[in-house]
């Protein structure tokens, strides 16, 4: 048997995910291999219909499959979602730098709102009279 390497499609990837069903299987599958009946009567859906799934998501490389008798078992490929971590993590630093801009400012709003606008100190007189009034 040749060595080849195998390249993913990030397009693939993102059309396999898209759809709720193949990422439910894809969680399915994080706990261990599967048959595919048991991954069928996991979804209220017809096996038709994840046989379907199973066969995008072998196609995108996100499962792999193999025979075990009459079983067919799959197992989960995560190779193919490193092009989908690496495309989320441009957003990650997007998100992590904004909001840590947000943050200083939140702050320094409070800071000067506080500097400018200090909390009223409980006197005696209205401590005494929310007393009284019980």
């Amino acid at each position: 048997m040749r060595n080849r390497s195998v390249t993913y499609s990030p397009g693939a990837t993102f059309q396999a995910l898209a759809d709720p069903t193949r990422r439910a299987v894809l969680d399915l599958l994080r706990r261990g291999s599967q048959p595919a009946g048991e991954i069928a009567g996991a979804f209220p859906v017809s096996r038709p219909a994840i046989s379907k799934h199973l066969r995008l998501l072998r196609r995108a490389h996100l499962v792999r499959e193999h025979r075990e008798g009459r079983h067919r078992v799959y197992h989960l490929n995560p190779e193919p979602l490193r092009a989908v971590d690496s495309w989320l993590d441009q957003y990650r630093a997007f998100w992590k730098i904004n909001l840590r801009q947000l943050k200083t400012f939140v702050e320094s709003e409070y800071a000067r709102e506080t500097k400018h606008h200090p909390a009223p100190k409980a006197t005696n007189k209205s401590a005494k009279s929310s007393k009284g009034g019980l």
